[in-house]
């Protein structure tokens, strides 16, 4: 991926109209609670969501190497919705007919270039079930390289801008806790830092 000619930006946030919306919908939830009680809740949900029932998949990638420590693969992408580059596993949505193991391995390569085998497939998990019903379910991908193995090219599509980092399972928690990533703050399923940082892991 070549270097972006510019930092991203926020130019205008305004209210979306449901004709206008492709991707979510704002829903009203009428339901009674454990006193007999009558509540709403207002709740956003993807459009997306094919027969599986699962919106999307975030990959666990393990890189074995011959002379090198096993490691795992984050990416660094900017996330409008909080203004920020986020540091996250691999992740993307379901295509109509995929199983979840064959969409982690779809958007792995898409987004990294490299290829594994699936080793673990985990349980439906929600990030944020007081806001949203979205889903996934974390993938976990074995990639066995060799001595050699030059870096895969990335598949991206229009729009998307994904650096990959390396990172030794060793080190992993040091790196997400901050010593590589000052005034990162906590999001899910890695975690997000301020934009105008240049320091990589």
């Amino acid at each position: 991926m070549s270097s972006p000619a510019q930092s991203p930006k926020i130019r205008r946030i305004s209210p979306l109209s449901p004709s206008e919306a492709k991707w979510t919908q704002l829903n009203k939830i009428e339901w009674t609670d454990q006193t007999g009680r009558e509540r709403i809740w207002e709740a956003a949900s993807r459009k997306t969501r094919g027969k599986t029932g699962i919106d999307a998949v975030a990959i666990a990638p393990i890189l074995r190497h011959p002379s090198r420590p096993a490691s795992t693969l984050l990416i660094l992408q900017y996330r409008p919705p909080v203004q920020a580059t986020c540091v996250e596993f691999p992740a993307g949505l379901i295509d109509e007919g995929e199983s979840p193991e064959e969409a982690a391995v779809r958007e792995l390569k898409e987004e990294t270039g490299y290829e594994g085998k699936v080793l673990d497939c985990s349980p439906t998990i929600v990030a944020d079930p007081g806001l949203t019903d979205a889903n996934m379910q974390m993938v976990t991908i074995e990639i066995n390289l060799k001595e050699g193995d030059k870096e895969p090219e990335q598949h991206l599509d229009d729009g998307e801008h994904i650096q990959r980092v390396i990172v030794p399972l060793t080190e992993l928690y040091d790196k997400l806790q901050g010593t590589s990533f000052p005034s990162i703050l906590p999001s899910s399923p890695a975690k997000q830092r301020p934009t105008g940082r240049n320091s990589i892991l």
